[in-house]
């Protein structure tokens, strides 16, 4: 597989923000809970980029989604039980 171009690159980008909005409309927390009206928006997002960027864009996702909600709410850190 070649690396895409720069053209390339930006199509995928352009879709992977589309998704993401879609999801953000529709208040999605969790990149595998997919709504009906982004449905589409998932085909093109995955026909624009390589797989493996689609895995790292959803775990992205996850990730910031989870650090904001930490810096919005805290936490409480695990404490050892003996």
């Amino acid at each position: 597989m070649s690396f895409p171009d720069r053209a390339q690159r930006k199509t995928c980008w352009d879709s992977r923000d589309r998704y993401w909005e879609c999801l953000d409309s529709h208040n999605i927390k969790d990149s595998s809970r997919i709504p009906k009206e982004c449905t589409e928006i998932r085909k093109i997002f995955e026909k624009s980029c390589p797989p493996k960027w689609v895995t790292h864009f959803d775990r992205k996702r996850d990730y910031d989604l989870f650090k904001e909600k930490m810096q919005k709410e805290g936490f409480e850190p695990i404490k050892e039980t003996q």
